[in-house]
């Protein structure tokens, strides 16, 4: 394996959309979805460590899911972890990350990877990194993976690709956060576009040049401190001046700016189960299209629904179409799989309302 190449997985958001099975002491991250003995986590870990060396491959989180880190992956060493003192989105993280890995190694080239993603191909999954990694290695290039959409999907960032460059890589026309679902539709029909899959390849040079010019304000924190990076200075740098960074994605702050954007297309069966619905899709179903999430559950003239319990709890339920019913500890959820959206607006209900208690 080729030492200059590292991958960052960032796993600190707390996934909000999978409440109430996802809450903040315990995100979807680190939760064995499909009751195969790994979390999404280390799925993700599992797929990279054949392409990049172990030692290679950093975490950056939350300082709070440091103890969930090293129990799941303990083959990782403390000084491969990054602890953001505070949330400030994907463009301070990933600054922190290329100054942090160009100050360790200034030829390396970064994957960098959600760790809650889906990838049914793996096989697939490498080859297709391994060609993004060879791309950056030729070109001064931002690469970004996007999928062939199945869907008229409102919950994903869609990539518009533009001219051919070589192989599966594109240059990109335009991105869209989230369009409504009529332009989603549009999108589907046309061909050009794909989902956004937030999967990232650069050298540390390129995405540095790349924030200096268009995100100063979010890499001047860092370019202040460059002299810490590295040294045992670093983490005490971050907790004294991370805060300061302006939240904002890595999307919003360069992949829309910059002009040495391409695209990679892709087909490796992906999904990035931001959702109910996603692990719905995911998961196997019963005559009737309900899906059971390792628990016990009777369903009467039922159809198309997801149940999810934790714990011995039996559910008997009649007359439901559509429905998310998801039960964890002291929160119970069922609302319409039709309104998945609106899911993260009623944890924001829940926290006005009852504070932290329930999240």
């Amino acid at each position: 394996m080729d030492n200059n190449r590292y991958c960052v997985i960032m796993c600190g958001g707390v996934g909000s959309r999978f409440w109430p099975f996802s809450k903040s002491a315990m995100p979807k991250q680190f939760i064995d979805f499909f009751g195969t003995g790994r979390t999404l986590l280390q799925m993700a870990f599992d797929r990279i460590k054949g392409i990049v060396p172990v030692e290679n491959i950093l975490l950056i989180t939350n300082e709070s899911y440091e103890p969930l880190i090293k129990s799941q992956l303990p083959e990782i060493n403390s000084d491969q972890i990054l602890l953001e003192p505070t949330r400030r989105n994907t463009a301070p993280c990933i600054a922190w990350a290329a100054h942090h890995i160009k100050a360790i190694n200034p030829e390396a080239k970064m994957m960098v990877a959600p760790s809650d993603h889906l990838i049914i191909n793996e096989e697939k999954f490498r080859q297709s990194v391994t060609k993004a990694f060879d791309f950056i290695e030729k070109y001064d290039a931002l690469v970004t993976m996007g999928i062939k959409p199945s869907r008229p999907e409102t919950g994903y960032g869609y990539i518009q690709v533009g001219e051919a460059v070589e192989g599966d890589f594109s240059t990109v026309k335009t991105f869209t956060e989230k369009p409504n679902e009529d332009l989603a539709r549009v999108f589907l029909e046309s061909g050009e576009f794909y989902w956004n899959s937030g999967m990232f390849f650069w050298s540390a040079d390129s995405i540095l040049n790349a924030l200096n010019a268009f995100a100063p304000e979010v890499n001047t924190i860092f370019e202040q401190g460059k002299q810490f990076f590295g040294t045992a200075q670093e983490m005490d740098y971050i907790n004294a001046n991370f805060e300061a960074s302006p939240s904002i994605s890595i999307d919003f702050a360069i992949m829309e700016k910059a002009p040495n954007v391409y695209v990679e297309t892709v087909d490796f069966g992906w999904n990035d189960l931001g959702t109910w619905r996603s692990l719905y899709e995911h998961s196997p179903k019963n005559k009737d299209g309900n899906v059971t999430q390792n628990c016990k559950a009777l369903m009467f003239n039922s159809h198309d629904n997801i149940v999810a319990i934790k714990g011995d709890k039996l559910v008997v339920a009649s007359g439901l179409e559509g429905y998310i019913v998801a039960d964890v500890d002291d929160a119970l959820l069922i609302v319409p799989m039709a309104e998945e959206q609106k899911i993260k607006q009623y944890v924001n209900d829940v926290k006005a309302k009852f504070g932290d208690k329930y999240l």
